[in-house]
């Protein structure tokens, strides 16, 4: 496999549009809704998402925040999604995509790296852990 973690662009919105309904259950993830919001973020230098590209075709991605904290002074990058498409999980594709977020923590000067999980996602947990992640809380969030 030749995959490549680069910086999202127009033409893979579909793709992640695909990824976050199909891995992350997230339904209101249309390719309309993901290409308005990739639109938003692009401007903002404190997001950030990442592709893996494998021979043109997109397999995973991460997308980040880039966040200040008052236990966080410089300001801490959280993890906003991460998904592999199942047929290439398990491949080190996660972990690319992890370590491309950990390599943007230290140009960033970033004191730490945060994410949440759904409760399901019981396979993912253990990908963070063994990446050295340690599971200290539970995150709630409420519409408006």
């Amino acid at each position: 496999m030749n995959i490549t973690i680069r910086e999202i662009e127009s033409k893979d919105y579909s793709s992640v549009a695909t990824i976050f309904r199909d891995v992350l259950g997230i339904l209101p993830a249309t390719d309309e809704a993901v290409a308005k919001t990739c639109e938003k973020m692009k401007d903002d230098n404190r997001y950030r998402t990442f592709v893996a590209d494998m021979d043109g075709n997109v397999v995973g991605l991460a997308t980040t925040v880039e966040t200040l904290a008052f236990d966080h002074p410089d300001g801490y990058i959280k993890v906003n999604g991460l998904a592999v498409s199942p047929e290439f999980q398990r491949c080190g594709i996660g972990k690319m995509l992890m370590e491309r977020v950990e390599k943007l923590a230290v140009e960033r000067k970033a004191s730490m790296i945060g994410l949440a999980s759904g409760f399901q996602r019981t396979g993912a947990h253990e990908f963070y852990e063994h990446s050295g992640y340690q599971k200290l809380s539970f995150w709630f969030r409420k519409s408006i």
